[in-house]
């Protein structure tokens, strides 16, 4: 799975995963977290997602880091936001109030501009991507983050044999070895969500859990 695969579903409006609302479990679990107002929140692979309005609401300046151009221009338009632009050596940014969005890769980036988020949001970035690619996005991403951040990490758990991804499975044992040496990751909620997705319904898939956790060292 490449670059293409995604730009390719964005371009041919193949994009189920977005959601035309803010996602409910963000909203109940992320004043849990203690991320401090005003500190900058990473949204990788953030689409065009309603999430990163509701998380600048809050206060959190956001960065969110997308791969399709379209997607990135989407979100601007859909909201009735006018970004300022500028070039770099990490992509295209987008910056409108406190939301800038780099339309480039997000393996590119560096401790130079990670290090500054002390909050991180992955509703759509870890189950997007194949098993061989977890731990290298894992190790480069989490890694690079403020050594105090704390995250929410959503996850799919269902039988990967019963359907194909993406959205993938990935079970609590593979999230503790991809996190581990990086970050403490923690359960914090567990739900069947089976009955309200007619695509894995569908397809025949016999259980599917939503699973959230807290990332990083907890105060």
């Amino acid at each position: 799975m490449d670059a293409e695969f995604w730009l390719e579903r964005w371009r041919e409006g193949r994009t189920h995963f977005h959601q035309s609302r803010v996602t409910p479990l963000l909203q109940k679990y992320w004043p849990t977290l203690g991320v401090p107002k005003e500190g900058r929140v990473l949204v990788p692979l953030c689409g065009k997602s309603l999430d990163m309005i509701w998380l600048a609401a809050q206060g959190n300046p956001v960065l969110g880091v997308e791969l399709s151009q379209l997607a990135v221009e989407q979100f601007f338009d859909e909201n009735e936001l006018k970004p300022l632009t500028h070039q770099s050596i990490y992509g295209k940014h987008y910056v409108a109030g406190n939301i800038e969005i780099i339309c480039g890769d997000i393996f590119k980036l560096d401790a130079q501009i990670l290090s500054h988020c002390v909050g991180a949001y992955d509703r759509a970035a870890l189950v997007a991507l194949p098993e061989a690619m977890r731990a290298d996005y894992v190790r480069h991403v989490y890694g690079q983050l403020s050594r105090a951040y704390q995250g929410l990490l959503i996850t799919l758990d269902y039988p990967q044999e019963e359907m194909a991804g993406p959205p993938f499975s990935v079970v609590d044992a593979e999230v503790q070895a991809v996190f581990e040496g990086v970050s403490p990751a923690r359960i914090i909620d567990r739900r069947d969500i089976l009955e309200k997705e007619p695509k894995f319904l569908a397809a025949g898939v016999s259980r599917l859990d939503t699973v959230v956790y807290h990332l990083g060292v907890q105060p």
